[in-house]
């Protein structure tokens, strides 16, 4: 019998810890498109992402144990190893070619700043996307015209010939849902 499309990701890593290959399976073909857009976003090099895609999972196989839904959720938990294995692997690539330009270099450090702030807005766009494709089509939609549109409550209704108050039930849901889906202890 089949794995179930809404198994939880929170089971899959208590299976994995137990050594399930088959959870394993399941959690890699969750989250793998995930790993490797953010691994490309972040190394540009496809050879590069690849790598880190393997290590990653191979990360998240050794220490599924240690993960504590307390700490976040397991969107956040994979991007989490993923940033940190490819601000590594930066690390590494930037030291290489640095023993080609000399010591000093105003604009190696300049970079190195830039980054490491492209990988925090990268992470958290990630796990927001990750997060709002999870949600039903109708919260989805009226959350994207709130807050990407700039669209009003009132002008949201109108727009999708809607009453106001299922608008406004669905926005609260759907709030509810991505605070539930990012860990979000406020």
């Amino acid at each position: 019998m089949g794995a179930l499309p809404t198994e939880s990701p929170v089971r899959l890593i208590e299976q994995i810890a137990r050594g399930d290959r088959e959870a394993f399976g399941r959690f890699y073909d969750r989250y793998a498109s995930l790993v490797f857009t953010f691994a490309m976003r972040l190394l540009r090099q496809r050879s590069d992402a690849e790598d880190l895609l393997q290590e990653v999972f191979l990360q998240a196989w050794r220490q599924a144990g240690g993960y504590s839904e307390e700490r976040g959720s397991p969107e956040a938990w994979i991007i989490t190893i993923t940033r940190s294995r490819a601000i590594d692997k930066l690390r590494s690539i930037r030291r290489r070619e640095r023993s080609f330009v000399s010591v000093g270099d105003p604009v190696g450090a300049e970079l190195e700043g830039k980054v490491e702030s492209e990988v925090k807005g990268s992470e958290a766009k990630l796990i927001v996307n990750s997060a709002m494709a999870q949600l039903s089509d109708s919260q989805r939609k009226v959350l994207e015209l709130a807050y990407f549109d700039g669209l009003t409550q009132s002008e949201i209704a109108a727009r999708l010939g809607e009453p106001l108050g299922t608008v406004k039930t669905r926005m609260r849901a759907g709030i509810q849902r991505l605070r539930g889906l990012l860990g979000s202890k406020d």
